[in-house]
């Protein structure tokens, strides 16, 4: 009896290997259908279905990039030139109002300093009575003046150099 219970099992077992032998012999065709359809697919991509493939399109974006690091410097080049430049220019405006006549009128007199950011450039005054207004203009270089400065224009350089 042991050998009859011996031989059924052994024909379970030989069936159940050859059950399990088929379903990896399905599932290795349908992976190599599978892995045929993804290795043309790549194929394709990397050799282009159309004008291009994908070498050349890297060619292409690597031309683009080393373009655009070029044009980069050239701006950023001019953004230092505009920034040199902009430090000339005269965008410290100082005003200091005055009564130049203590006795009489109102604050009508005036000094206007008109500055860079290195405190160059001109301190415009008009003194005001009944009859006239007398203006006068002084260059300025580096918050001074090669002429004498009344305190009414070093309150309008002050002022026109606090707005740095």
């Amino acid at each position: 009896m042991g050998e009859i219970l011996d031989l059924i099992d052994m024909k379970v077992v030989l069936i159940a290997f050859a059950f399990i032998l088929i379903v990896f012999i399905v599932l290795m065709l349908v992976l190599w259908s599978k892995l045929n359809k993804l290795r043309a697919k790549y194929m394709s991509m990397l050799n282009g279905a159309g004008t291009m493939n994908v070498e050349e399109a890297l060619i292409e974006l690597q031309g683009k990039a080393t373009a655009l690091n070029g044009k980069t410097d050239t701006v950023q080049q001019q953004i230092t030139l505009i920034q040199q430049q902009m430090k000339k220019m005269k965008s410290n405006i100082g005003i200091h109002r005055y009564n130049a006549f203590a006795e009489s009128g109102s604050d009508l007199s005036f000094s206007v300093a008109i500055l860079d950011e290195e405190l160059d450039g001109v301190v415009l005054t008009g003194i005001h009575n009944r009859e006239e207004t007398y203006v006068y203009a002084k260059p300025i270089q580096q918050g001074q003046s090669s002429y004498t400065l009344s305190p009414e224009e070093k309150e309008a350089i002050h002022r026109g150099s606090q707005k740095k």
